[in-house]
């Protein structure tokens, strides 16, 4: 069994870019490879670039060269030259770094004997700037919003201000960033296939282990399915998979209520109702995981007649991404076949499920993560 405790600070010391680290007393090894983004959806991309400047550090989405050229780690066996199948890793919204889940990825490594891709989302991670996670630099902005908005401040904290500033600007921008994710998890998908990458033979087999706003992105990938590459992949969710207006993202470390209520607002009642886009492969797929009713046929027969390549974990007590919302999302079904709800004997959150404060090397905590990180393992082997 894994004490989280202690790995996650002996992970914290040595699992930095961009170097490449063999880990002691380990099969495995970390390797970081540089991700150069191509050309995307001009569409997004010229919305991005209309977009206000950030208040922050006056930067616009466009000139964040951080999220175009960056790194991902790869937890791979040392004895491996070249893979044919791997692990896509997907973390949370509003993530600042890979720190909880670094033990996620080795034990999956470990146990599926698969290398195992931590992709950080667009803009979270390090595909930002260093002021957007630098509390000294955040907290005047804290205040200057409070002030700005008041009583809508609700959850505020200087872990969501850029977010929650950014997507109070303009809510588009939680799509736009999902788009721009989606484009290079399909370019990262193409060049793995291809051969075109240094660690995985050509035909490389996909899987997705995806957590909270992960698994919504996970989900609009296997929808659309640009150019046949997720066919076969299995879906791994673990607090994620919920229909949007089933979410509530209002969250001290996630974003604050103004910004919360406008994404909301924004996607339920003005985007879905804008005819789907052709030129974009992932908007169809995106609209039917907006509501439970809007293109229900559509969502729900792709996951009925895919529920062998799907499973889904989710947490009693979670009040982010909740059961119901998944259920909604799967359709009845799928969600029986698929879906089980667990719920844990310590105090967690859905941004916490494995909290490690509340007390050191808690058993029952080492316990709850062994027995969520095995049953994804035995799936995706």
């Amino acid at each position: 069994m894994v004490v989280l405790e202690d790995r996650i600070k002996e992970l914290r010391k040595i699992v930095l870019p961009p170097n490449f680290f063999q880990l002691e007393n380990s099969p495995l090894e970390v390797a970081y490879v540089t991700f150069y983004q191509k050309n995307w959806n001009n569409i997004i991309n010229a919305e991005q670039t209309s977009f206000l400047q950030s208040r922050i550090d006056a930067m616009t989405d466009t000139s964040v060269s951080e999220n175009r050229i960056f790194t991902y780690p790869i937890f791979k066996y040392k004895d491996c030259d070249k893979s044919d199948s791997v692990i896509f890793m997907l973390h949370g919204l509003n993530e600042r770094s890979w720190e909880k889940y670094l033990c996620w990825a080795e034990f999956l490594a470990m146990e599926t004997h698969k290398p195992v891709i931590l992709f950080p989302l667009a803009f979270h991670i390090n595909r930002t700037p260093v002021t957007w996670c630098n509390p000294r630099k955040l907290i005047p902005w804290v205040t200057e919003r409070i002030k700005r908005i008041g009583q809508s401040a609700e959850n505020l904290t200087f872990a969501n201000i850029t977010l929650s500033d950014r997507l109070t600007d303009n809510p588009l921008r939680f799509y736009t960033s999902g788009n721009e994710t989606a484009y290079n998890l399909w370019q990262l998908a193409s060049e793995i296939t291809t051969g075109a990458h240094p660690f995985f033979r050509e035909n490389t087999h996909i899987d997705f282990f995806a957590y909270s706003i992960g698994a919504l992105l996970s989900q609009i990938l296997l929808l659309a399915n640009p150019d046949h590459l997720f066919s076969d992949s299995k879906l791994m969710m673990f607090c994620g998979g919920s229909v949007f207006n089933k979410m509530n993202g209002n969250s001290r470390y996630i974003m604050d209520k103004e910004a919360f209520d406008k994404i909301f607002n924004y996607f339920q009642y003005t985007h879905l109702k804008q005819p789907i886009d052709e030129n974009d492969p992932f908007d169809l797929a995106f609209k039917s995981m907006i509501d439970t009713e809007t293109y229900h046929d559509y969502r729900v027969d792709f996951f009925e007649s895919a529920t062998n390549r799907l499973q889904a974990i989710s947490l009693k007590k979670d009040i982010v991404i909740p059961t119901e919302g998944i259920q909604a999302a799967l359709g009845e079904n799928c969600s029986k076949k698929c879906l089980e709800e667990w719920d844990f004997p310590f105090e967690y959150s859905h941004e916490t499920p494995f909290p490690t404060n509340i007390l050191l090397n808690n058993p029952e905590v080492n316990q709850a993560f062994t027995k969520v990180m095995s049953k994804a393992a035995d799936f995706l082997s």
